[in-house]
């Protein structure tokens, strides 16, 4: 049985490749650095081997209380280029507009991850935005 993942105020950034430590370092440098204009993502740093390969369920499973976003560094994350990381948007069960699985995912380049997170975690923007401008493979690279 799997310990729950830490309860925090930041977003979650939960690593689940550990296949190579130096791609996971440049990830992990990229997603915690601000960008040109000082915006950076508010997120707590999950790296423990204990949650290596994990499922989207098992994630979802695993989420502390009140979480409504949590980042995913898995193998795509880690091999792909941009780094995209799988942002997991987590739904109420009086959502009526939730999908059944509770969940929704979407890819997020690093280098974007401070526009979703941010916008997602004060509630500025919905999630509909980023998935609506999200190109032809699924993943969010701006506006």
């Amino acid at each position: 049985m799997l310990k729950s993942l830490p309860q925090t105020e930041s977003t979650l950034l939960i690593r689940t490749d550990f296949s190579d430590q130096a791609a996971w370092e440049a990830l992990r440098t990229a997603a915690t650095t601000p960008d040109d204009e000082e915006f950076v993502a508010d997120v707590h740093v999950v790296d423990d081997p204990a949650y290596s390969d994990l499922t989207t369920e098992q994630i979802v499973a695993l989420a502390p209380p009140g979480s409504d976003l949590m980042i995913v560094a898995d193998k795509s994350a880690l091999t792909a280029p941009g780094m995209p990381l799988l942002a997991v948007q987590l739904f109420d069960e009086e959502d009526e507009d939730a999908p059944e699985q509770g969940y929704d995912e979407l890819r997020v380049v690093v280098e974007e991850l401070s526009a979703i997170e941010n916008n997602i975690s004060i509630g500025n923007m919905d999630w509909e935005e980023f998935v609506d401008a999200a190109d032809e493979e699924g993943v969010f690279r701006g506006f």
